[in-house]
């Protein structure tokens, strides 16, 4: 069965809420599902510091989940207008699937929270899609066809899902819970539609 890695970095809780949205978008598309993993926190120091498999939540991502996915939606809270360090470490560590072309014309879409309302949730984004166009993926965000996307009073770009936590870790609107599955049902839809064409 094909499948859309929902691939996402989360320390609070907020980008785990989104990724388990945007993966039950995935599942609303026939004949594709959604698969969820997680990364490991990065120490400063060069000891293994987390368990080989998470207490709870998702699994740890494996190089063969990314090789073999048929779209990819990343997603990670904003650290500085950037992603967060866990999930570049692990975007770095990808050279052989680039060397081999194993996401060359594959979907991609890319999802963030942030605790404030411009704490940079655009450029988190962004910095998100640079390695995927370095992979050679087809970028895809949210159109304004998405009546939520209009009227969103906190989380939703046209780049891509977000999410405004703030400090007190809200849980996710209505709005931005429809803009999280919108995104991982077009991810789906495009996944079937470019591998059909292949």
């Amino acid at each position: 069965m094909p499948y859309i890695l929902v691939l996402y970095y989360s320390r609070t809780g907020s980008t785990l809420s989104m990724a388990q949205s945007i993966a039950r978008g995935v599942e609303q598309v026939t004949g594709i599902e959604a698969r969820v993993r997680t990364v490991p926190s990065v120490s400063p120091t060069s000891e293994q510091t987390e368990p080989e498999i998470p207490e709870d939540g998702a699994i740890y991502c494996e190089l063969e989940d990314l090789q073999h996915c048929s779209g990819l939606i990343i997603g990670s809270p904003t650290r500085f207008g950037n992603m967060a360090a866990p999930l570049k470490h692990f975007l770095d560590s990808t050279s052989s699937l680039w060397l081999n072309g194993n996401l060359i014309n594959k979907p991609a879409a890319v999802f963030t929270s942030t605790s404030s309302l411009h704490g940079g949730q655009e450029a988190t984004l962004l910095s998100m899609m640079i390695p995927l166009l370095h992979h050679g993926m087809v970028l895809t965000g949210l159109p304004y066809s998405e009546q939520a996307l209009m009227r969103t009073q906190s989380g939703g770009t046209p780049y891509g899902a977000s999410h405004h936590a703030g400090d007190n870790h809200a849980p996710l609107t209505e709005d931005e819970q429809q803009l999280c599955q919108a995104l991982g049902k077009r991810v789906a839809n495009l996944a079937l539609k470019l591998n059909k064409d292949n």
